[in-house]
Parts: C-alpha cells; structure tokens; sequence
C-alpha cells in the first residue's frame, strides 16, 4: 500500500497492539517508496495528534536513504516533543555517521537517562566506521561537561570507541586522582576491555593496589585484562547452563523475595537451577518431544547418558561480590552456582536500568568467559538484561534460548481497554514505559533464539500471532511450550506447619512472627478471614489496585467479575469482612516504584488508619516463610485469624503466575487475571475466579465472590483439586524435566551445525 495509506492504517486500527504491528509495514512501504514525496508526508505527521503515528513515523524515516531524511532525523534529536527524540536516536543507528549529528547524539548521552543509552547504542554502531569522529567529539564534549554524572556517561561511551584513538584519553581520567571516583571507574572499567596494551596493563595492576570501589573496580579490569580462565573448558560431557535476571540480588537462601524487583522470576530461578543440576538429558529429537509432552504436563525428558551438570545463576551485585563469584564460578565444575554482575550504580528499578547496559555487558561477558565453558545461556525477560546478554552470546558464539511472552503487549493491551493509555498519550506515556522498544527486543530475542519457550495460553497460537506478531506454527520444532513450576515440597511444608498450630501446637518461628504481625490488629478485626496477595510494589502487579477494591464500595456493587459471575453474598465493603495482607516490597528503602504504590495505597487508606481499616503491609519476607503465612490464610491463627482466607492476584498481565501456584497449592482459593497463564490452570467457580484485574469494580466482585465461597465450604474437597492441580502439571521438577529436553536438543543442533560448518571447508 502507499505511504500514507499505510499512516490511515496505523491511525484507523482498533487497538494500540495492531497499529504497533502496522508500523513495520509502514518502514517497509517507506524503504519501498522513497523519495521527496515520502519524507514530506512523514515529517507531516511527525507533528499528528496521534502521538503513535508521530512515532511510527519517525522510525520509518530510518527506511529512507536519502540526505533530507538524514536531516529531518537529525533534527529530531532536539525536537520539543521529547518522545521522538529516543526513536530518532534510534532510528538513526541504521543510517551513516553526520559529523553534526554525533555531537546531538552526544548531548543526549550527557543528559542520560533511557535516550541517553539509546544514543550511546547509535554512537557505538558508529564506532566500527568512523571511531576518530565520534572519539574526538567525546574528548570535545568532556572539556566543558563537569557534572560527574554526565562525565561518566561520556567516558563510558569513549570506551566503547575499541580503536586506539580512545586509550590515551582514558588512561588520563583512570590515573587523574582530581576527577571524581566515579568517572575514573567508567574509565578503569573501560580499559579492562583492552587487551594486548602494555600502558593500560601496567595502569590497571597499579589502580588495583587501591582501596574501595575503585580498587574493587580494577581488580575486576585485571580478570578482564587476563586470559587465565579462558580456554580451561571443564573436561566434562555435561552441560552448562546459565540463566539470567539481573533486577535482584538472587541468593540461594531467598532472603530479599518481594523486594524491589526480586519477585517470582528470582524465586523460580533459584528452585529450577537446583532442578535442574545433575537431571539427565534425552537424546536429540526423543528430548525434544518430551520436552513438548512436559509442556502439556509430562514428566519431562527421560535419562539419558548426559546431564545438565552445572547451572549458572547471574544477577547484580557488588564489584567486591563480582570478583569472589569469578573465583568460585570458574572453580565450580557441578551443581548450582552464582555469578554477580556489578552494575557500578546503586540498585535501580527495572524500568531505569537501562542506562546501565554497559557495565551489565561487561559484567555478563566476564563471568560467562571465566566460566569454563557455557553451553547456552536462557533469557527470559525483554529487559536491559537480556539486551546486554544477547550481545555478549552472539560475542562468544553462545546458543540461546528465550523464553517468550507477550510482554509488554499484554499490559498495553490491558491498558488500552481501561482507558489509561491512548493514542493521543502513547508518546509521552512510552517516553516513561518504553513500551515500542521493549515490544521491538521481544521481537528481535525470538528471532535469534535457538529455540523460543512459551508459556501456556487458552489462545497461544492466536495471542502469539496478533500481540507479539510470531506465528508459532512457521517452524514448530523451534518451540516449545513449557509452564512454570514450583517447589510442591515446601509448600507442603507449610501447609503441614500451619495445620498443626491451627490445631493447637505452638507456632514454628515464621507463624510465631505472623501472630506478632496479626497482633497488631483492633480486638474486633481478629476474628476475620485474610484476603492474602504476594508480590513486588510495582503497578503491574496492581497492590493499590486490590486496596482500593478491598477498600471502598459494597460488595455486590459493580460489573460482573467474569463468565458465570452472579451477585456476591454479604453486603459493606470487603474491609467489614475481611483483613488484608499485601506480602512484598521494602519498606525502609522504597524504589520509585513502591514509593509509587505505597502513596497510593495511602491516598486509599491513610497510613496512620491501616491497622485500624485492617490493612497489613509488613514488606518483603523470605520465600519459606511468605509459603507459611500464604498456608495460615487457609486454615487461620488460633485467636487471630479465620480459616478460609482467599488470595488474590492483581496483576494488569500475569504471564503464568508463580505465587498464585503456591497458593492453590496451599489449597487457597484464588482470584486471578482472566488472560494469560492462570486461565489455563484457574477453574472458573471452582479452585477460582478469573476477573479484568484492571477493573477496580469486576476485582472487587471477583473478592467478594471468592470469600463468599471459600466461606461456605465444610469440605477439604476443593482444596485438594486445587493441590492435585498443581502437582499433576506445575511443579518445578516437571518444568526441570521440559527445559532438559530443550537444552538437549539445541546442544544436539549446535554440535551437528559445527560440525558440518568444519567438514564443508
């Protein structure tokens, strides 16, 4: 179609996700067509009211290869509508270097923030053509930037410039004790990357004598520096398997579950690396069957004569803890070890740490080098992570798989219906959510991977086709569907423990601190069940969007909660007939995002009116005992509590759900998202309530409706279907055994492509 039919198209779409996917036939129509006539009716519509087609635009005009769109381009990097001064950035990484245009994208890098890194992205690509351009232009901008967080940001963009041009530069600021540690540490960290120099190794063994973060920076610049790891590939048939999430500090011990962004995704992935360690692998093709069959909740890849041997967990952490879990990563031959990334910054939320691409590069490469030998690495999340991780495999020649999902789709979607996100909005609110991006990455991973995971969906084919534009039917043997897991033996566990207090033994330690927590409460709310939710303080996970259902209007108020919802029982609000427990965040020290939600948590219910109203916020707590005081909400606390809590998940998407797993498996009653995962495991009515959790009215029915039920049981019987539903499919061993089938055959699939790659020379 022509140009700008293809802009009506994009504009005239019924939802944002299928305008989103219309804009590359746009790029496509734009690469077709060129010319004046072209560039004119792009530029026009940079200025549209429709901010998504102002967008789309823009980066069609990467499409063009003439100079005008160069300069229309350019420009853009300074436009006064903010937004499109990322996609320009980002568009202009497909056109040549403009000596006028380096020094805007520089400005941008300065300022920082996510177009900074995108611009720090198009200079880097601009490196392998013209590194004295943009390196001169960097050492130009230092001289009148003084700020040192915009200095870092330089220096770091100058040690991407891997031509010798940049190392005198950047030993000057590593070895300048006047300039502020911090961008000494960009520099350092920089050098590390430059093997083969006399001057930077003598620099670097000389910083790594200091004390501190610096010296704790060189030292880690000198394992760069050195090749004493590399090539010791551990003599072993087994695989090594390394998994990634770089938004929390993941230890085996769980200690920091709920906090910041330590959510589900740390949880599952230190219970699947213990799985998966030292599980047989199936042999090529009868893996991956089987790993289809775990999919559909089979017991996985059956023994075979190699193992996944060593499992590598990545996650952020200091520089100090960096250089230790070197050691004891390249010292670990088996089982399930730890490998920190040091982002050279205080912890940050995800949707912020995209600046630290950089040093998450960094950080990844040098543990997966010293590593003895990845066989693949797993990504799971369109993420700064994974942009960073994907760069460092197609480095080092690593296979991946990637788990995908339609993420962010699923929650524009989400969005779109509740009205809080429009065309009219989508700029400015993609500026803060980078919604185009992240949907681009998705894209981009899946495309690569060897192989693709996806989770359970009651439409897969269809959501997979018109949210994230992947038709899954092309080449079914490059996916696999396998849902998550959990670890049935703790949550049985906890159930045991609760249990037994509930029937008058004393209170294990985690029981005994869920008593002090209910303590707190008026003398007349002891007596009410608990509406109970586990989850990160972030506005997906929709926390403030429970409170205010729990919170105000009646009970049998507002729209039905799904299909086959009928009125609730009971009248008042929630908060009259039941307390609520909301598990997670950290408290003392928010990040924006909880900040965010605990305000408007308060706006809701005044802090000083919670205990009073029946709210009980305790923060974070370690997985094992959120697992007990999940359990205590199913069979209450002697004096404190009602049995027959319910739990209640939030979430705008919810892509499986491991804690709403956890809790059927604790034999609670749910209310869940009615998309995505939980639909396919949630039954309507029965082990559930499947609701729009976006809508405040539908999830305050869909509460009402399950403490109603869950109220009137006087048998265990639905309790147990809700366990058996769980052990029969969802535990992390059967999702052990799925993966092991997959990683079998993509490891199969490397060894025969290698092969045949050396016979055919």
């Amino acid at each position: 179609m022509g140009i700008q039919t293809s802009l009506d198209a994009i504009h005239e779409a019924e939802r944002l996700v299928d305008s989103m996917r219309l804009a590359d036939e746009l790029a496509l129509d734009a690469a077709r067509t060129g010319g004046p006539r072209t560039i004119r009716v792009l530029r026009s519509a940079l200025s549209s009211d429709d901010q998504l087609v102002a967008v789309a635009a823009a980066n069609a005009l990467a499409q063009v290869f003439d100079d005008e769109a160069d300069v229309v381009l350019s420009a853009l990097l300074s436009s006064e509508r903010t937004f499109l001064r990322e996609h320009a950035a980002s568009a202009l990484s497909q056109r040549l270097p403009r000596y006028d245009t380096i020094g805007r994208l520089i400005g941008l890098v300065a300022a920082g923030g996510f177009t900074g890194m995108v611009a720090q992205r198009t200079l880097e690509q601009w490196t392998s053509s013209s590194p004295a351009l943009v390196a001169v232009g960097l050492e130009g901008a230092l001289l009148g930037v003084h700020e040192p967080g915009a200095r870092y940001r330089l220096v770091e963009t100058l040690g991407l410039v891997r031509a010798a041009i940049a190392t005198r530069p950047l030993l000057a600021v590593a070895l300048d004790p006047g300039e502020d540690e911090r961008v000494r540490v960009a520099a350092v960290s920089a050098l590390g990357q430059r093997r083969g120099d006399v001057a930077v190794a003598s620099a670097v063994d000389g910083l790594a004598r200091h004390e501190g973060f610096l010296g704790d920076v060189a030292r880690l610049a000198v394992v760069d520096l050195s090749a004493r790891h590399e090539g010791l590939r551990i003599p072993s048939d087994d695989l090594t398997v390394a998994q990634l999430f770089l938004h929390a500090d993941i230890d085996a011990d769980l200690t920091q579950a709920g906090s910041g962004d330590n959510g589900g995704i740390a949880t599952l992935l230190v219970r699947l690396g213990d799985a998966l360690a030292g599980r047989a692998i199936g042999a090529g093709a009868h893996a991956g069957a089987l790993a289809a069959d775990a999919g559909r909740g089979g017991a996985g890849a059956a023994a075979g004569t190699a193992r996944v041997g060593r499992v590598v967990t990545l996650s952020r952490g200091s520089a100090a803890g960096a250089l230790d879990s070197v050691e004891r990563v390249a010292a670990t031959t088996s089982g399930h070890t730890y490998g920190r990334v040091p982002l050279l910054s205080e912890p940050v939320s995800s949707a912020t740490a995209w600046p630290l691409r950089v040093a998450a590069r960094r950080g990844i490469r040098r543990i997966l080098r010293t590593s003895g030998g990845v066989d693949l690495l797993h990504l799971r999340m369109a993420d700064v992570g994974s942009l960073a991780a994907s760069d460092v495999a197609r480095e080092l020649d690593i296979p991946v798989v990637f788990t995908v999902a339609p993420d962010p789709h699923a929650v524009i979607q989400s969005l779109d219906l509740a009205g809080g996100l429009t065309r009219e909005t989508f700029g400015d609110v993609d500026e803060r959510e980078h919604f185009w991006f992240r949907t681009r990455l998705v894209q981009q991973l899946a495309a690569n991977a060897s192989h693709t995971v996806l989770f359970p969906r009651p439409e897969l084919r269809r959501d997979m086709r018109e949210l994230v534009g992947i038709d899954i039917t092309a080449h079914p043997e490059r996916h696999t569907v396998v849902p998550e897991g959990i670890d049935l033996d703790v949550v049985d566990r906890s159930v045991t423990e609760a249990a037994e207090h509930a029937a008058g033994l004393p209170p294990t330690p985690p029981l005994a601190e869920l008593r002090d927590l209910l303590e707190t409460l008026p003398e007349a709310r002891r007596g009410l069940p608990l509406l109970v939710s586990v989850g990160r303080l972030h506005r997906v996970k929709g926390m403030a969007t429970i409170v205010e259902a729990w919170a105000g209007g009646g009970a049998g108020d507002g729209a039905g909660a799904g299909d086959g919802a009928g009125a609730a029982g009971g009248a008042g609000a929630l908060s009259d007939r039941a307390n609520l427990l909301l598990i997670g965040g950290d408290l003392r020290h928010p990040s924006a995002d909880e900040r965010e939600q605990l305000d408007l948590i308060d706006g809701i219910v005044p802090t000083d009116r919670h205990r009073a109203s029946g709210l009980l916020l305790p923060g974070h707590r370690p997985n094992d005992t959120v697992a007990r005081w999940v359990a205590a909400a199913r069979f209450g606390v002697p004096g404190l509590s009602a049995p027959r809590g319910v739990y209640v998940c939030g979430s705008l998407k919810e892509e499986f759900g491991i804690a709403l797993l956890e809790a059927m498996g604790s034999g609670l009653l749910v209310v869940a998202p009615e998309g995505g995962g939980p639909s396919t495991y949630v039954r309507q009515g029965d082990t559930g309530f499947l609701t729009r959790t976006w809508d405040v009215e539908a999830l305050r029915l869909a509460m009402a409706e399950a403490l109603e039920a869950a109220g009137s049981e006087t048998t265990e019987a639905r309790a147990g279907r809700s366990r058996d539903t769980v052990e029969r499919s969802f535990t992390i061993q059967a999702m052990a055994g799925a993966l092991t089938g997959v990683y079998g055959t993509v490891h199969d699939d490397e060894l025969e492509q290698r092969e045949w790659s050396v016979s055919s020379r």
